[in-house]
């Protein structure tokens, strides 16, 4: 079974000149009782921050978020000590656990930063806070699923403390598979380009649950991300 979520009805966050945030679930201002979160995965935020904007000092706690930038870089510092740029092909992992304050900010003055956003509801709550930064190639990617994150950190990835896996792939034609176990079920997100998800065509923005299925099967250009949850 397929849900789609088209991006053109995702919720709209903007702030001033600086932001344009899409919410793929229910965030802030906006609900929406049919995509609150989809199993694990809470939040997928698209945003666009202008030079020089960005988000002050703010507080998380019992979460698991993951930050990948897809153009441009995004300065954060937080109550950790850590202070960081992350630039175009890293990923960040942050766990909020027992609490954490943190800033982002687009430290260019001419470029804007376009980034996903990712929660997901950890496996308990009250982990000790963690932070965790990374770069997938283009070679990491190219044709392949990439695993970013999962919770024992396997084959380089970010760990996460959730029965989930995050999985990341940058095509140019090609079709990849990926097999779904039993009770599991896959939510993908076209991040850049177009890409057929099990023969449904979907652009960048558009996402799609996918349940009782085998496999998932993707094809088309760009970049896209493949979340595998319990």
């Amino acid at each position: 079974m397929l849900t789609i979520r088209k991006g053109t009805d995702r919720g709209t966050t903007r702030f001033g000149n600086w932001l344009d945030s899409k919410h793929t679930f229910s965030f802030g201002d906006y609900t929406d009782p049919k995509f609150h979160n989809f199993r694990a995965l809470r939040v997928i935020n698209d945003d666009r921050v202008a030079p020089g904007g960005g988000f002050p000092t703010h507080p998380h706690r019992d979460m698991e978020i993951l930050t990948c930038v897809l153009s441009g870089q995004l300065e954060h510092r937080d109550s950790m000590g850590n202070g960081e740029v992350i630039r175009a092909g890293e990923w960040q992992a942050m766990t909020a656990g027992t609490g954490i304050t943190h800033s982002e900010f687009n430290p260019s003055n001419a470029d804007p930063v376009h980034l996903l956003q990712i929660w997901l509801f950890p496996d308990k709550r009250g982990h000790a806070p963690g932070y965790q930064q990374k770069l997938f190639t283009d070679a990491d990617k190219r044709g392949k699923w990439a695993l970013v994150a999962s919770p024992t950190g396997e084959a380089g990835a970010l760990v996460i403390r959730q029965d989930a896996r995050v999985y990341q792939t940058a095509l140019a034609g090609e079709e990849l598979r990926h097999e779904l176990t039993a009770g599991r079920a896959a939510f993908v997100h076209v991040a850049t380009g177009r890409a057929p998800v099990n023969g449904t065509a979907l652009v960048a923005g558009d996402a799609v649950a996918v349940e009782d299925e085998k496999e998932v099967v993707v094809s088309g250009e760009g970049e896209v991300l493949l979340f595998d949850l319990a």
